[in-house]
């Protein structure tokens, strides 16, 4: 691993999260469901208590559900985050995640990009 880079994965259910560090910027790599069931454990891991500036990107190529747990969860992060001066992303949503993205129209309210490299350097 990279110098600076740090990882930590926590798996709960039907969801895996790893979190890595690069640059300074949270990179949130998602795999399986966000429900009910897995909310919490993606709410701590968007938790920037004691963070200046966070900048974050969540991944979410590998999620493949999610329901109205996740999106109060995001707006929550993206309110969090901004309200402390950093940023959130959300990078390469299957179409199933943006769909429900755009039905509520978080998409206009969080960037979201194709892939995750476009999320990082954007």
């Amino acid at each position: 691993m990279a110098e600076g880079q740090m990882t930590d994965t926590e798996q709960v259910g039907g969801l895996s999260v790893v979190t890595t560090s690069t640059d300074g910027i949270r990179v949130l790599t998602l795999t399986g469901e966000i429900d009910h069931h897995t909310g919490d454990q993606l709410r701590r891991a968007l938790d920037v208590t004691d963070t200046a500036r966070p900048r974050i990107v969540i991944d979410m190529r590998q999620v493949t559900f999610m329901d109205s747990t996740g999106i109060n969860i995001l707006i929550a992060a993206y309110q969090a985050v901004t309200k402390v001066g950093g940023w959130l992303r959300l990078a390469a949503p299957t179409d199933s995640v943006l769909r429900v993205l755009q039905i509520v129209g978080l998409d206009d309210i969080i960037d979201c990009h194709p892939t995750l490299h476009e999320a990082l350097a954007a």
